[in-house]
């Protein structure tokens, strides 16, 4: 599974931003994906997974109620819309994927994009 992640970029505390992530080279109705970000300095951390279903997406403690995971089988996409932004989510994101099931668990994921450009949340 190939992994191609795109938006990012400068914001201010309490605007929005949507992330996504095209997949290719797999049944993309098959795959779980996930997010996951790595602040300056930081490891990687997880922020969100949805299941191949879109069923059941989970979230990290730090982003819920403000972060939301959807997946667009027909575009082969899943997106990360991020609300009310907090200087505390400025990193790069990464998306992953797998198959059916999502975790929260960096080493469950095979398949990586290769991070967004950064997001500075100021």
């Amino acid at each position: 599974v190939q992994l191609q992640a795109s938006g990012g970029g400068l914001v201010q505390a309490g605007d929005s931003l949507t992330l996504s992530c095209t997949a290719s080279g797999a049944a993309f109705s098959g795959l779980a994906l996930g997010w996951f970000r790595q602040a300056p300095g930081k490891g990687q951390e997880f922020v969100a997974t949805l299941n191949a279903n879109s069923g059941s997406p989970v979230y990290a403690d730090s982003v819920k109620g403000r972060f939301i995971i959807s997946k667009d089988n027909a575009k082969s996409t899943v997106y990360l819309q991020m609300n009310r932004l907090k200087p505390e989510d400025t990193a790069h994101y990464y998306c992953a994927a797998r198959y059916f099931v999502g975790s929260s668990h960096i080493y469950d994921y095979p398949s990586w994009g290769q991070g967004t450009q950064g997001t500075q949340v100021t």
